[in-house]
């Protein structure tokens, strides 16, 4: 398995322990819950269930019968012997328990029941039927772990994690999975026998982000273009209809959960809570504060405050690389054109798109780029920072780092097919910046221009400009 060795080691040190466990699991939809589970108790798990999809069920009529149906004939297909099938969840939780206590030999017992929040349907009575299960029986038992996944969220923060009701603090461990980082993805790649340049992996996360679902759709056969136009472009691509399907798999009001994601991908630096209520005429209250929560938790945006500004001015950004590169370049494609990142891949455009989107990426790898400065155990603060202009130059930095050792580090990213040259206009833009962000810190702050680019910096006799230069494989590290 690639990656994911804290999160093994955390789950089999869980399952050796001599006490019952409730262990939570979530994460965007294909950030590989499931595998992480299926891979680290292969042979262990006593008990599995997935719930079934709702955007399968044309309606909700029926969803109940059909859930307790199939979760019936996975009891029968672990062993249980036929019996009366159950009329509601406090019926099928008790032909588990019963199933449980039969086959018990005092070794450990381990329930994995997958996509948890999709068995939750309208009316079914569920989390008070999952509450006794839990509650009532299985938290008594010390040689029994329960794992549930779900990319539901919203779900599983409000009904379990952050739950008020019965299953208050009832979780005994909760785990986070979030997307690959560039070195696992490269892991990734070595382990599907696919030969690619660290400038092509870079790429790539722009367009599939660390998500392994879609990176294993990557064929070595093909190049990078040529694997990005059959995933995406052409006319049976696996991942055409992935951004609909996204959100209607893991959120209760996709549409409006839409909405949201398509404003933030309209600006780089996102917008403040109140911009997104305004400008998508919504009214502020619980609906949107557990959206925005959801989306965090999901790893589609981040905050973060704006350099100068207070925290009241939190912005809401747009991160997930796959959704902004549909934004951009699959939203609107009016014609279904199988070759179009082939036949555009050196143009203007795509350019302009590979240096908005190499400022993801390196947002999403801020502690490897700590690492590279040496800083790793300092306690930093990431923003970003434009100034409009008045009566003096206005200008913008994509990435600050903020560091409590009195420096802050004003980087400039550039993502570049050879070495970076550094002339001398932009020689005194930088200048300029630094003299404008110098004016905002205190007199102790020092401000360091970092230049983080793919290749290298070449010298002449502006490129002292810069204190710091990462490199494209100083993102690589671990």
């Amino acid at each position: 398995m690639i990656g994911r060795k804290k999160e093994t080691t955390e789950l089999n040190k869980l399952y050796d322990k001599n006490s019952a466990e409730f262990v939570a699991i979530y994460g965007r939809r294909r950030v590989g819950k499931t595998y992480l589970v299926d891979e680290t108790f292969s042979g262990r798990i006593t008990f599995r269930h997935a719930g079934l999809a709702p955007e399968d069920q044309k309606d909700n009529i029926g969803q109940l019968k059909n859930q307790l149906e199939h979760f019936y004939k996975s009891l029968l297909l672990h062993g249980m012997e036929e019996c009366e099938k159950p009329k509601n969840w406090f019926d099928a939780f008790f032909l588990l328990e019963k199933f449980l206590q039969k086959i018990d030999a005092g070794t450990k017992q381990l329930i994995f029941i997958d996509e948890l929040p999709w068995l939750d349907t309208p009316r079914s009575n569920f989390i008070q039927a999952f509450e006794g299960f839990w509650n009532t029986w299985a938290c008594h038992r010390k040689n029994l772990m329960l794992v549930v996944c779900g990319s539901a969220n919203s779900w599983i923060l409000d009904k379990l994690i952050n739950a008020h009701g019965g299953l208050y603090n009832r979780v005994t461990h909760e785990m986070k999975l979030s997307p690959f980082t560039l070195s696992e993805c490269e892991d990734f790649y070595k382990a599907n026998n696919v030969k690619i340049s660290r400038y092509d992996i870079v790429q790539s996360y722009m367009v599939f982000g660390g998500i392994p679902f879609y990176l294993g759709y990557v064929n070595g056969e093909y190049s990078l273009p040529q694997n990005i136009d059959n995933i995406c472009f052409a006319k049976n691509a696996p991942l055409r209809d992935e951004y609909d399907r996204l959100f209607a798999s893991a959120f209760e009001n996709p549409d409006y959960i839409k909405a949201i994601v398509n404003l933030l991908g309209t600006k780089n630096a996102g917008y403040t809570r109140a911009e997104i209520l305004e400008k998508l005429d919504i009214s502020d209250g619980e609906t949107f504060t557990k959206s925005l929560k959801a989306l965090l938790a999901s790893d589609f945006i981040v905050k973060y405050y704006p350099f100068g500004l207070s925290k009241r001015s939190v912005h809401y950004k747009l991160v997930d690389s796959f959704c902004i590169f549909y934004h951009h370049f699959m939203k609107n494609l009016k014609t279904t054109n199988e070759k179009f990142w082939q036949q555009n891949n050196t143009s203007q455009s795509l350019s302009s798109w590979r240096g908005f989107s190499f400022e993801n990426v390196c947002f999403n790898h801020v502690e490897q780029c700590k690492k590279a400065l040496g800083i790793s155990g300092v306690v930093t603060q990431t923003s970003a920072w434009s100034k409009r202009p008045d009566d003096e130059e206005g200008t913008q930095i994509d990435l600050l780092i903020i560091r409590d050792d009195n420096v802050t580090n004003m980087c400039e990213l550039k993502f570049y097919s050879g070495e970076y040259e550094v002339d001398k206009p932009y020689y005194k833009t930088l200048l300029t910046r630094e003299s404008l962000l110098q004016k905002m810190v205190s007199p102790k702050v020092v401000i360091r221009s970092t230049l983080i680019t793919t290749f290298e910096l070449k010298k002449n006799e502006y490129s002292s400009v810069f204190s710091n230069v990462i490199l494209m494989d100083d993102l690589f590290e671990k």
